[in-house]
């Protein structure tokens, strides 16, 4: 039996993970600032610390000798909403890369066996993204860097911070890139969900014969990966000898349109799309509309290399899925107005 510590455990990621791991014998314990709000303490983990990881004598507390695995998935983030309107900026930077800086040291103090790193896509130049068609996401095209958020260009530094502290200090980390992962159990509404989570919860919400809004042209393309083939590849990661960076995603690129268009089949309801950008999109909410970069999907071929496995399941399937789950969360949240 491992001693294992998710960070951001309270998290959609971090919650999925943390029960993987204690439905596997492991010890777990999580640190979050809230407590999830999907699972119960008893389903993910053996301990729940609630705290704010800014805080280095609480990473000190939490962090403790004998750790055989600390997972970071902890950061302050959000959907385009949260992270592309620019408002967010500086508590996005400051609050994530404090979480880290604290991580990476109390992780050689207390000789932490291996330290996992959550990145995310978003730290990918926006130059190799231009194309919806044929976006450039291989892991040796990080640089010359240029993400097309803050959110982004911290978790490049935390990278670089993460794999310095390996050079050093020989802290043994893992280091991968997410790519848009969703299912159920995870923020669905109130301006920090996803894309899928988003569009499932509009269609989840409306009347047959309706229309739903998609921000942008809907031409942007984007891949998305189910969670629990992301916790699949985060733990066969943790058990290989490769450090990294690695994208860990699906290569099955959609628009944003055709992912509504999915979410509206599963539900078999007669709505249609309402794409709204430009100057309309600005009287309706003040803010340019916040779609990101043109085209962001998966190259996998690093992680086939290293890992010697690859996702399998078909988006679809996971959208059926996680539309269910919404689906039920609309029809609670509604009888309880």
């Amino acid at each position: 039996m491992k001693k294992i510590i998710v960070l951001g455990g309270g998290g959609f990621i971090g919650g999925h993970l943390a029960k993987r791991l204690k439905n596997e014998g492991n010890f777990v314990r999580i640190c979050d600032i809230k407590n999830h709000e999907y699972f119960s303490h008893d389903e993910i983990c053996d301990e729940f610390i609630k705290g704010d990881l800014t805080d280095p004598v609480l990473v000190a507390q939490v962090i403790d000798e004998g750790v055989d695995e600390v997972y970071q998935l902890a950061a302050d983030m959000g959907g385009a909403g949260y992270i592309f309107t620019g408002e967010n900026d500086a508590n996005v930077m400051h609050n994530s890369a404090m979480i880290n800086l604290n991580v990476a040291k109390e992780s050689v103090v207390k000789k932490v066996k291996k330290v996992f790193y959550s990145s995310s896509a978003c730290m990918y130049p926006e130059y190799n993204q231009l194309d919806p068609s044929n976006p450039n996401c291989e892991e040796s095209s990080a640089y010359p860097a240029n993400p097309d958020s803050e959110y982004g260009w911290e978790k490049l530094f935390s990278e670089r911070l993460f794999l310095a502290f390996n050079r050093n200090y020989k802290l043994d980390v893992r280091v991968a890139r997410f790519h848009n992962i969703f299912g159920p159990q995870g923020t669905w509404k109130d301006g920090k969900e996803k894309a899928p989570a988003a569009m499932c919860r509009k269609v989840a919400e409306s009347e047959p014969g309706s229309k739903i809004e998609v921000w942008g042209d809907g031409q942007q393309t984007r891949s998305f990966l189910y969670v629990d083939e992301c916790v699949e590849a985060v733990l066969r990661l943790m058990e290989s000898d490769f450090l990294g960076p690695v994208n860990i995603g699906s290569e099955e690129m959609v628009t944003i349109n055709q992912l509504a268009e999915m979410a509206i089949a599963i539900s078999g309801k007669d709505i249609t799309i309402n794409n709204i950008e430009g100057q309309a999109f600005f009287d309706k909410y003040g803010f340019k509309c916040p779609t990101g970069v043109r085209g962001r999907n998966s190259d996998n071929r690093l992680y086939k290399e290293k890992i010697g496995w690859e996702v399998s399941e078909p988006l679809r399937d996971g959208m059926v899925k996680t539309f269910t789950w919404i689906n039920q969360m609309v029809l609670e949240n509604s009888y309880k107005i």
